[in-house]
């Protein structure tokens, strides 16, 4: 590990900010993605272009992957031309992917049989995190092989965090998703109310900021786009997100555990989704509350929004 060799599979909006540090931080970087174009601005800057997953396992030690789904992780790292055709004995291969449980636990399993190791490690921040290195990432594997990542990891993440064996960094990632779109959804719902009952968005959003629960700051995450019914261009798209709750849900049958309020959460979800709004935001679903109550979308102002984000 002590000529640390990276590859990064995946430049979307969060994959392209990551490469972007890790050619900032000089390391020696490879890069591969389904269209060429969106590698170009990387080597440019010095990064090396793979022509597939394998040809560029066999250039690197440490290999990253930012896809959107399971079917694509799986296709990447054991289809045809697949990273497990080039990864040499002692590599690492990083999966930052919302992922299954299943899928990362059967892709270490594998890959355990030839001498490499693969973790879980997903990320949370968005692209805004991704572009500053002010990531978290959540790491399940082998421990010796994250702490001889320090640096790696430092490039691209201000709060790396190892929370156990394999699949640990997984299901952390599911219940915080599924956690904080649930309370996306409350939002919606509560806000919702508050305005049809006579109060404007704007000092009521501002009131439940100061109360208990708002100091932790659980109600700032809807500002920037419900608020200001700014959900047609994603962040994140609602199918991905989607994906995502869905793998939570699907965690919480294989335990046996009820997640009544999360299965509405998702159903909602899927209407949006079955409307066609798969590609918008993942906070769109959230407007048919409002639709619900017949209640004029929310319009505050990006200005308006920050002022009170400002506040303590």
């Amino acid at each position: 590990m002590t000529a640390i060799k990276i590859g990064f599979i995946g430049l979307g909006l969060m994959g392209r900010g990551m490469v972007a540090n890790f050619l900032k931080a000089g390391f020696d970087t490879t890069v591969h993605d389904l269209y060429r174009d969106a590698a170009e601005p990387f080597v440019e800057k010095g990064a090396t272009w793979a022509e597939s997953p394998r040809a560029l396992a066999e250039l690197c030690n440490v290999v990253f992957t930012s896809l959107p789904t399971p079917r694509d992780v799986e296709a990447v790292g054991f289809g045809p031309e697949g990273l497990i055709e080039g990864l040499c004995e002692g590599s690492v291969w990083l999966d930052l992917s919302t992922n299954s449980l299943e899928t990362v636990r059967s892709a270490h399993a594998r890959l355990a049989a030839r001498n490499v190791q693969f973790m879980d490690a997903p990320v949370s921040g968005g692209p805004r995190g991704a572009n500053s290195g002010t990531l978290a990432i959540w790491i399940g594997g082998d421990k010796p092989t994250y702490d001889r990542l320090g640096p790696v990891l430092a490039a691209i993440a201000d709060q790396p965090n190892y929370i156990g064996e394999i699949g640990a960094g997984t299901i952390a990632k599911l219940v915080h998703n599924m956690a904080s779109t649930a309370i996306n959804a409350v939002m919606a719902e509560t806000l919702t109310m508050g305005v049809k009952a006579g109060l404007d968005l704007l000092p009521l959003w501002k009131a439940i900021r100061a109360g208990a629960a708002g100091r932790k700051r659980s109600f700032d995450v809807v500002g920037p786009r419900f608020l200001q019914d700014n959900v047609e261009v994603p962040n994140f798209q609602l199918r991905l997100a989607l994906k995502d709750i869905s793998l939570a849900l699907d965690l919480g049958r294989e335990q046996d555990v009820p997640m009544r309020i999360c299965t509405l959460v998702q159903q909602d979800m899927i209407e949006a989704v079955n409307r066609g709004w798969g590609e918008r935001d993942s906070q769109s679903f959230l407007v048919m509350q409002q639709e619900r109550a017949a209640v004029a979308p929310f319009r505050l102002s990006a200005e308006e929004v920050e002022a009170v984000m400002l506040e303590k």
